[in-house]
């Protein structure tokens, strides 16, 4: 009886000990939770093994994922403010432009006039085409872009594209090579959205390129579609390049743009399940290239 005694007291003095000592973690841990607010990249530590250990490690994977999930939130708050502060430049350049061309009209020669109505006529249009990016990008942002996916050639398609920026390119001395076969090569797409990402890469050579060469080239692989589009302006350095489509992101001042419509090629690309990149050779060419998925029409 006296053995179980002494059994039965050692059993409930290590009862009371593990008691005090989940007890004095859990104090611990409400210290160290009110201090995670003030140093928020602390972690909880408890010794050894054993129940408390698991749960200490779950909190600490908890705490982990929600400072990723603050830095993120941080970075995307960080980015519409530039989004903002960028825009507010972007749009009141040419407006401002606009407004001061068109007062001017009324205490110019007629041969003036005729000059600055062409001129605000311009404004007008960068306007325009930011304000149209800018509706475009708010909604792939906001996930209410709408995609008709139809099979088309690939090759017909972007000759159809490329033949409005004929003028463009006749308009600003740019020299053009259009190394299209004429086979058929499908693929299934939004016709909206492809002829967006085109015209965003196309336009971004003519006027962040400063280039005097254009180059598309389209190739076929063994299940996708390669179309390359070459310039020759400037070069755009190597440790940019990764960043190159990310959201708003900006090159140095020499290839200006508001950082919006490389976003929207990429994200347009990813919607129709293909794939962009670029690269860029000193005193050689710029090319992106977009990769999308060969569709294999059955008879």
């Amino acid at each position: 009886m006296m053995a179980l005694n002494v059994v039965l007291m050692f059993l409930c003095l290590g009862g009371l000990f593990y008691i005090l000592r989940i007890r004095r973690q859990l104090t611990q841990w409400l210290v160290f939770l009110k201090k995670v607010q003030e140093i928020p990249e602390r972690n909880s530590f408890v010794k050894g093994n054993g129940i408390l250990a698991d749960i200490n490690y779950e909190l600490n994977s908890i705490l982990e994922k929600n400072r990723e999930q603050f830095v993120k939130l941080q970075r995307a708050e960080n980015a519409s403010q530039q989004l903002l502060t960028d825009l507010s430049h972007d749009v009141r350049t040419p407006l401002a432009s606009l407004t001061g061309y068109l007062e001017s009209l009324d205490s110019q020669t007629a041969k003036d006039k005729e000059e600055y109505i062409h001129v605000a006529y311009r404004k007008a249009l960068d306007l325009q085409e930011l304000i149209d990016m800018l509706f475009q990008w708010f909604k792939l942002a906001s996930h209410e872009q709408l995609y008709h996916m139809k099979v088309y050639d690939v090759n017909e398609l972007t000759r159809e594209i490329i033949i409005d920026h004929i003028p463009a390119f006749e308009k600003n001395q740019i020299s053009f090579s259009v190394n299209i076969t004429e086979d058929e090569w499908f693929i299934k797409v939004d016709r909206v959205a492809y002829a967006r990402i085109i015209n965003n890469l196309l336009s971004n050579a003519m006027k962040h390129g400063q280039c005097s060469l254009i180059e598309i080239e389209i190739q076929k692989g063994k299940d996708q579609v390669l179309v390359s589009i070459s310039n020759n302006g400037i070069t755009i350095p190597g440790n940019e390049l990764p960043f190159l489509f990310d959201r708003l992101y900006k090159c140095d001042a020499a290839r200006s743009g508001n950082g919006l419509g490389l976003a929207i090629v990429s994200e347009l690309t990813n919607a129709m399940c293909g794939e962009i990149s670029v690269q860029s050779v000193q005193g050689g060419m710029t090319t992106f290239c977009l990769m999308l998925p060969l569709h294999v029409r059955k008879n």
